[in-house]
């Protein structure tokens, strides 16, 4: 059953200057989870931060840490990730040779386990551990960079992981990331997400726009 939606700023549109003073801003105006987007310039074309990093923003923020490790190998980091705060891993299927495993890992740690899904693979990609997650990441972009223009195809992803979700009876949020904004997230929600990523749209303006930013994203009135 579709949750209420929750709002994960990603910190990868934050400034990076003042990161905790930017954690605790969109904290106190009204984030559920705190997304963070670890990069390796290998597995994708970008290279953002590591588990050192969690760990100082760590005590800036009792919200959850939801962190997308998009770097291969992955297996290897795990656990520092998880020792440094995190409170959801997400890996992508292509991370590693043994997806099973890398999710067994994860949850022997204490740790909430996604999927991502890059937006070339199939839902089907889950399908076989959907009973050991907790969340599907739908990645409506292609990783790497922030401010991205959202890939129309993905809706119908959305919907079909919801319909399996429902049928499944699991508690498994379904979180969509990639050119989220005022447009698209209603149209993400409609489908079937209820967590949503925004980087650009949270963080414009300034911390006295990110109440107002985040609430346009939920759908509040």
């Amino acid at each position: 059953m579709q949750k209420p939606v929750r709002i994960a700023p990603s910190i990868l549109s934050a400034d990076f200057a003042r990161l905790g003073e930017e954690v605790r801003a969109i904290d106190a105006a009204g984030a559920d989870w705190i997304h963070v987007d670890v990069m390796d310039g290998h597995f994708v074309p970008n290279i953002t931060i590591g588990p050192a990093v969690v760990k100082a923003l760590r005590k800036h923020s009792a919200k959850p840490f939801d962190v997308h490790l998009m770097i291969t190998p992955a297996d290897p980091f795990i656990e520092a990730f998880a020792n440094a705060g995190a409170d959801c891993i997400s890996v992508h299927p292509e991370s590693g040779p043994h997806l099973h495993r890398t999710i067994q890992t994860i949850k022997a740690l204490g740790k909430r386990a996604g999927v991502v899904l890059n937006p070339a693979t199939p839902a089907s990609a889950i399908y076989h551990v959907m009973d050991m997650i907790d969340l599907i990441l739908v990645m409506s972009v292609n990783p790497g960079f922030g401010g991205q223009k959202f890939i129309e195809g993905q809706l119908d992803k959305i919907a079909d992981l919801r319909m399996r979700i429902d049928a499944s009876g699991r508690d498994i949020d379904l979180e969509v990331d990639g050119g989220i904004d005022r447009e698209t997230a209603p149209r993400a929600i409609e489908a079937g997400a209820d967590a949503l990523v925004a980087g650009t749209a949270t963080f414009t303006g300034g911390p006295d726009a990110y109440a107002a930013n985040i609430a346009a994203l939920r759908g509040d009135r």
